[in-house]
């Protein structure tokens, strides 16, 4: 199993603009990304502010995620959910930016989120396996064993019912199995 990688695709650009390939099987299987992303996602984000997440899907419906912005910005993280890990509750983020490109990818077995640093932010993500109600799970945003450090700048995020209720990694009962590669920092 991989672990999370921030991938920055090539732009090749002249007057007119700038072309990249956001996609390409070949490139991610250099990287050790052999997923076979089934389903794409889009979200709109209408505020600064916004939180999404902590989400996962649980197994036999685990996903993996390919994750860009497609306008504005984002922070976006990571949450290490494999049991077993020494990198177990901990996270990597970084930011991710129409105008840069910059894409995450996120195994399975790791919990995802993101906060839009500007207003009219567009993300767009590959999953690996499709969309289980029954599977669908998270952990709380603002859990201190966690602690991520988002970068709110005073803001009070702008949550959804769903993620207001979600428990702490204290209740969670992990059902991913550690494969022996801890978490690395992002390039």
């Amino acid at each position: 199993m991989p672990i999370p990688q921030r991938i920055v695709p090539v732009r090749h650009g002249d007057a007119r603009g700038w072309f990249t390939e956001s996609y390409s099987r070949r490139r991610l299987a250099e990287l050790g990304i052999a997923d076979d992303f089934v389903q794409d996602n889009h979200s709109f984000s209408a505020a600064r502010g916004t939180l999404r997440g902590l989400h996962f899907q649980t197994p036999p419906h685990g996903q993996a995620k390919l994750v860009r912005c497609l306008a504005g910005a984002i922070w976006d993280v990571a949450v290490d959910l494999r049991a077993g890990s020494p990198t177990y509750g901990k996270w990597v983020g970084c930011a991710l930016t129409a105008a840069g490109g910059e894409q995450l990818y996120v195994p399975v077995g790791f919990a995802h989120g993101f906060f839009t640093l500007t207003d009219n932010v567009e993300v767009a993500y590959k999953t690996s396996d499709y969309y289980a109600p029954d599977c669908d799970s998270g952990v709380a945003w603002d859990d201190p064993d966690i602690a991520l450090a988002w970068p709110l700048e005073g803001l009070e995020p702008m949550l959804s019912d769903k993620d207001r209720k979600l428990p702490r990694l204290a209740d969670f009962v992990s059902l991913f199995a550690y494969d022996g590669v801890p978490m690395a920092e992002l390039d």
